[in-house]
């Protein structure tokens, strides 16, 4: 079984200007809600299980997708209060079944081959990060890596600029990796974890040229409406 882990309990603020009235990930891109594309992309990778982490109108999202959609098997994990991508991420692996499970961000699009990241992770058993180019790292912040594309460090945003490796938003991670998490209820997956664990395991990179985008601003909105038009058609 291929399982997913999809963060959409977000507040959407930096958003709300353009979409008001619904949850970030069901804002509508090229006619259907964002999650609509997403999911339909993790069906078309053979995913078969996915645990919807959910908070801010939560309601929206379960009553759109209930517990089945397009084949896909659903559950969810529902904040009653913020945790934090660190938070919600040791939520939704208490639901998993798998050894491992793929994570992704409910209002990135990632046209990802997930073949591939089944690979890395069968060849390794490692957590996997997979790290997208870009043309300038500033905005994300950069991931250095070396010859073997284990994962060195992570560079703050606006530290360094130029072409190079971002953290895309979606890692494989093994069930059991919670265990190693902050004590905090709500923490940063990315800074709270991350940051500190690639200094003492390893952690794979898996670069990619796939489509990417965040529609978490609302110039990225717009520009996700012509990007994504074939994916909602």
């Amino acid at each position: 079984m291929r399982e997913a882990v999809v963060l959409a309990g977000g507040l959407g603020t930096r958003l709300r200007s353009v979409v008001s009235d619904v949850p970030k990930p069901m804002a509508n891109i090229a006619g259907r809600p964002f999650l609509e594309l997403l999911m339909g992309n993790l069906a078309r990778n053979g995913f078969t299980r996915v645990i919807l982490s959910v908070g801010y109108m939560a309601e929206t999202i379960i009553g759109h997708f209930g517990d089945n959609w397009r084949g896909l098997q659903l559950a969810y994990a529902v904040e009653d209060t913020p945790l934090g991508t660190g938070g919600a991420i040791r939520e939704s692996l208490a639901r998993c079944e798998s050894s491992h499970v793929h994570v992704f961000n409910g209002d990135t699009y990632l046209g990802l081959d997930c073949d591939a990241t089944e690979r890395l992770w069968a060849a390794h058993r490692e957590p996997v990060i997979v790290a997208r180019q870009v043309e300038d790292t500033a905005r994300y912040g950069r991931l250095e890596v070396d010859a073997a594309h284990r994962i060195v460090r992570f560079l703050e945003k606006d530290a360094s600029g130029g072409a190079g490796l971002i953290n895309a938003g979606c890692y494989v991670l093994p069930r059991g990796i919670a265990t190693e998490f902050p004590d905090a209820v709500n923490f940063s997956f990315e800074s709270d974890y991350l940051r500190h664990a690639v200094s003492g395991r390893a952690f794979r990179a898996l670069p990619t040229d796939a489509d990417f985008i965040d529609i978490g601003t609302p110039e990225d909105y717009a520009r996700a409406q012509v990007m994504l038009a074939a994916e909602g058609a």
